[in-house]
């Protein structure tokens, strides 16, 4: 089989296209992957990283506001595709598969008008703009949450099947992570908090709140948090400047590379609401407390929270009502109540899909056939 992926802007585009990729790489280990972004697009070392070709269109989000931006990205929108299509002749793929973001629309406008078959994935709880724009000339949407599907008009092309994941997500239980990291005895609730690979300033501020007005008074309680590869220098001076050095229940890291196993340690999570996260939490069965990004297109994150918030599946902050008082308090009224916790913990569960993996493949060879 040859598989032609696109999708990309962020890291919660491109990782589920190569979450996609291993899985056809599990059932088919020979199939040939190529991938296709823009040349700025995190896709490039993401996808390289993973040994697939590359190739590039050109591709502009539009702006909600009046912006000359709008220009360039209508006259994208108009000759990519034809670019694409170039590609496209050139692999002969036997699919392609999209997974968000404005550069997905060209390659599979393209491959829908040479009669290739298509399939586009969906993280997020509202479908983006992209994929609202290729809905009638894709063969099948694919998506994560239910009330996707709310927002989309090809009912016959939908089938909810999850988010895939890469890695070792779920595989550990509690106590079997706590005794790979060697803290199984020592502390009695451990708290988890990041705000994605580059970090997120406001979830260090709150991070560093915690520390001074909780964690430090709570030596039953051990706190890891990831402050971001280009933001830990100035946290850790701002934590020693706070007196924290002393505290030995505080771990402060530029990033976290064995997250399913911290992950599955943990009590609660303070994190970012992209999709990606949430697919985490919800496999994870994790209480959490999401403070999403308000700089996504179309306010993304916060709407996956808000699903979940309606649920009683995490505890919604807004970015913009965020304050030291309020995220201490509902740090501490979590930890201390195993019962709201355990509530969260069923209630984010009920998000996870089963046979994620199957239902994918089963999915993209229905389309080759």
């Amino acid at each position: 089989m040859r598989v032609l992926l696109t999708g990309g802007g962020t890291g919660g585009h491109v990782n589920p296209a190569l979450a996609i990729a291993d899985i056809i790489k599990k059932n088919e280990p020979n199939a040939e992957i190529a991938y296709i972004g823009t040349k700025r697009g995190i896709e490039n070392r993401l996808a390289a990283r993973e040994g697939y070709p590359i190739y590039h269109v050109e591709s502009r989000g539009f702006s909600r506001s009046l912006s000359p931006k709008n220009l360039i990205a209508a006259w994208y929108y108009f000759t990519s595709p034809k670019t694409a299509k170039k590609i496209i002749k050139k692999l002969q793929p036997d699919i392609v598969i999209g997974t968000g973001g404005h550069v997905c629309y060209a390659p599979l406008r393209a491959a829908a008008e040479l009669g290739i078959p298509t399939l586009v994935h969906e993280s997020n709880a509202y479908p983006g703009k992209a994929v609202k724009m290729l809905e009638d000339r894709v063969d099948r949407i694919l998506l994560n949450f239910p009330q996707a599907a709310e927002r989309l008009t090809a009912k016959n092309k939908l089938a909810v099947v999850g988010n895939p994941l890469r890695g070792e997500f779920g595989t550990l239980g509690k106590a079997e992570a706590r005794a790979a990291l060697g803290i199984d005895k020592k502390y009695k609730y451990i708290l988890l908090s990041y705000g994605g690979s580059l970090g997120a300033p406001a979830i260090n501020d709150a991070a560093l709140e915690i520390m001074k007005n909780y964690d430090a008074a709570h030596p039953e309680v051990l706190h890891i948090h990831a402050t971001g590869r280009e933001r830990f220098d100035g946290f850790k001076k701002a934590f020693d400047a706070a007196g924290l050095g002393k505290c030995e229940n505080i771990q402060i890291n530029e990033y976290i590379y064995d997250m399913p196993k911290k992950l599955a340690a943990a009590d609660l999570v303070i994190c970012r609401a992209g999709a990606m996260t949430v697919t985490e939490m919800a496999r994870m069965k994790k209480a959490a407390i999401m403070i999403p990004s308000p700089y996504v297109t179309d306010d993304h994150q916060f709407k996956n929270a808000k699903v979940l918030a309606d649920a009683g599946a995490v505890a919604l902050i807004a970015q913009k009502d965020l304050t030291s008082e309020l995220v201490v308090d509902t740090v501490s009224s979590l930890i201390e109540n195993k019962a709201r916790r355990a509530g969260m913990e069923q209630a984010i569960a009920a998000f996870a899909a089963n046979d994620v993996e199957k239902l994918i493949y089963k999915e993209i060879k229905d389309l080759v056939k």
